[in-house]
């Protein structure tokens, strides 16, 4: 009997392992297990909320006293769920800044289109629709809470999304907004140059030189 439980006795390594990977399960409300083609067992955490996004343009539309705004991001290349947990972050932190009576994000590839008029069709990866208080809505407006489609496929080349297209259920799309640890907006750009600006006049104001800049050398006697 000894002998057939030391046959059947787990290693510990292999203990740990399981161990780990059920705590991690669990502490994620369910991290996808999977083994890829690099051998990846356990879906970046960093997968949970999206991924980082850059802002591209925001428009602000009042219509019958209601504020809508829409808002298009850019993201490096990812799937097709990733872009939508990433617009759906996006959506409530748009909402909690500016309480809109409608938030639309939709989702460009980094290599994707940059002027407003290109922004449609093909290079839509993902867009999501939230509506926040639906029964406050002007008629004529769907009274879902959210909507939801993009393309499985990746991104080609010149940012354009390939594959099926994908109209998210409304059970599947309240899943994904209640997996969300957290909401966040995207990086904007503009600020940030803004940011660095102010950073090389305060430094240069102070008697400090430009990062980069050689200080002169001192005179000899």
């Amino acid at each position: 009997m000894k002998a057939l439980l030391r046959i059947f006795r787990p290693s510990r390594k292999l203990v740990i392992v399981i161990g780990g990977l059920a705590l991690l399960t669990g502490a994620s409300g369910g991290a996808a297990l999977y083994i890829g083609r690099d051998n990846i067992l356990v879906r970046s955490l960093e997968e949970a909320d999206g991924v980082s996004c850059t802002d591209v343009n925001l428009v602000t539309i009042k219509k019958q006293d209601h504020v809508w705004i829409r808002k298009y991001i850019k993201t490096e290349p990812t799937d097709g769920v990733t872009r939508v947990k990433t617009a759906l972050r996006v959506a409530q932190a748009v909402y909690q800044q500016e309480k809109p009576d409608l938030v639309q994000v939709v989702v460009l590839d980094q290599n994707g289109p940059t002027l407003r008029s290109d922004m449609r069709g093909r290079a839509i990866g993902a867009n999501v629709v939230y509506i926040p208080h639906p029964d406050k809505m002007i008629e004529g407006v769907d009274d879902k809470p959210y909507t939801v489609r993009y393309y499985d496929g990746q991104a080609s080349a010149n940012g354009l999304f390939f594959g099926e297209r994908i109209d998210l259920p409304e059970d599947q799309i309240h899943a994904l907004s209640a997996s969300l640890r957290e909401s966040s907006d995207c990086i904007d750009p503009t600020a940030v140059a803004s940011t660095t600006g102010e950073s090389k006049k305060t430094a240069a104001e102070a008697g400090f030189p430009e990062e980069g800049a050689r200080a002169a050398p001192a005179s000899g006697h």
